[in-house]
């Protein structure tokens, strides 16, 4: 069995963002707005988070604390959108001065 290089993940990894940044623009461009949209985009934005903060961040070995707080970064966000969707006037009413 064949063992794949530091450098050869990272080749794959970076071909898995391009493609998850093309669909994105493609889902912008051509999807219907709703939940389903917006719920594949959320997914979409927080495995390209937790691929960038484990791997070309290099926090996947980084001190716990610094690490959870950067991955939940990228799912609290996600996490928001579908909220923001579900509920935009409650939020609008939270969120002004």
């Amino acid at each position: 069995m064949k063992v794949m290089t530091h450098t050869k993940i990272i080749d794959y990894l970076w071909l898995i963002l391009i493609t998850l940044t093309l669909f994105s623009a493609y889902m912008a461009e051509r999807a219907e707005p709703g939940f389903v949209s917006i719920a594949i985009m959320a997914a979409v934005l927080a495995i390209k988070g937790r691929i960038i903060v484990d791997h070309f961040m290099e926090l996947k070995d980084a001190h716990p604390l610094l690490r959870t707080l950067m991955r939940t970064y990228f799912y609290v966000i996600p996490a928001m959108m579908i909220l923001v969707y579900l509920f935009p006037e409650q939020i609008a009413k939270w969120t002004a001065l």
